[in-house]
């Protein structure tokens, strides 16, 4: 039996199943030890998989969702989450890429309610730390202010200290363009590149959007275009900022700004680019993909419509995905142009 001592992360578990998986050493011949659990926060001496200098490649390519999955798993408290995945990870390899889609599977079943789980818990957990911020008089509202033009707002924005992620941010990034605009685009958040520039979608998701917008002849420039949250919520591998989902916390700490923008604008069509910013405007419960694609009258504009993030798009898993997601958007947005017009 081999003894696989890791921390109770995700990386740490990675690491380890890529070394197990490249040695071929079959989820029943592996004994798995959380380290922080262990006597001294260590494993026993010759534990673990030894150092590989290849574990940064890939051993063998998994479906996203399996990655998704797992990132949720790790957080649950059984123990037995470690080895569990570690056989789903197997069976994906050797049995069928596609096994995850098989629900009755007992395993599949176990872990993702597992997942649930989760979830639920840290849903529950964020509502609270939500409504404290809203009770106590928190976020962003005391920097927002009153009667302010798009450029005051803009300017004011810049000093935004109302939730953690400004400390880690290279800048606040604010929304960009005219007054006046009929539309009023809402992303989730700034990613690296906006970060870095300091304006929304100008990084690999903009080049998606712009390429959109070109088909449906909607000109970006007569545009607003803006995010729920002004600052880059990320974490760091190696020299990469990975980008992280913001919390309803964060997320409700940043809703002045939009509020104040729209209260501006005053859209005559507003589009949800992503789950993120349709259900900070519909509501948590809101399904992206089960409502996405139909108007719905909202304080902010009589058509209000939810459609895919284009970082959505450069997510898919093949070309074929890829095309099909696009074209969602795509119609979305041309449906935007169509009542904008009206």
């Amino acid at each position: 039996m081999r003894q696989v001592a890791i921390e109770p992360t995700f990386e740490s578990w990675q690491a380890a199943a890529r070394t197990l998986l490249r040695e071929r050493v079959p989820p029943s011949e592996v004994v798995w030890l959380d380290s922080a659990a262990s006597p001294g926060g260590t494993g026993p001496a010759g534990s673990g998989p030894p150092p590989d200098p290849d574990s940064s490649q890939p051993v063998a390519r998994v479906p996203r969702q399996f990655i998704e999955l797992a990132g949720q798993v790790v957080r649950h408290r059984d123990p037995a989450r470690w080895p569990l995945l570690y056989e789903m990870l197997w069976r994906l390899v050797h049995e069928s890429r596609d096994l995850l889609e098989h629900r009755t599977d007992p395993l599949v079943r176990r872990l993702v309610a597992m997942a649930a789980q989760v979830r639920r818990e840290a849903y529950h957990e964020e509502v609270g730390e939500m409504l404290r911020l809203q009770e106590g008089g928190g976020g962003a509202a005391a920097f927002v202010p009153a009667d302010a033009g798009l450029g005051e707002l803009r300017e004011a924005a810049t000093r935004c200290t109302g939730c953690e992620l400004y400390r880690h941010a290279t800048q606040t990034v604010f929304g960009r363009g005219p007054a006046d605009a009929r539309i009023v685009l809402v992303g989730e958040q700034p990613g690296d590149q906006e970060d870095l520039q300091g304006a929304p979608f100008v990084g690999p998701a903009g080049e998606v959007l712009d390429r959109a917008l070109a088909e449906v002849g909607l000109a970006r420039e007569r545009l607003y275009v803006t995010n729920v949250v002004k600052h880059f919520k990320f974490v760091e591998r190696g020299k990469r900022r990975i980008h992280q989902t913001p919390r309803l916390p964060e997320v409700a700490a940043c809703r002045p700004w939009l509020d104040a923008e729209l209260a501006v604008v005053k859209p005559r069509v507003l589009v949800c680019l992503g789950a993120t910013a349709a259900r900070a405007l519909f509501g948590p419960d809101f399904r992206l993909l089960r409502e996405r694609g139909r108007f719905i009258e909202t304080p902010w504009a009589s058509r209000t419509l939810a459609t895919l993030h284009p970082s959505a798009v450069l997510r898919g898993e093949n070309e074929a995905a890829q095309a099909r997601l696009y074209q969602m958007l795509v119609a979305d947005l041309r449906m935007a142009a169509e009542a904008s017009a009206g």
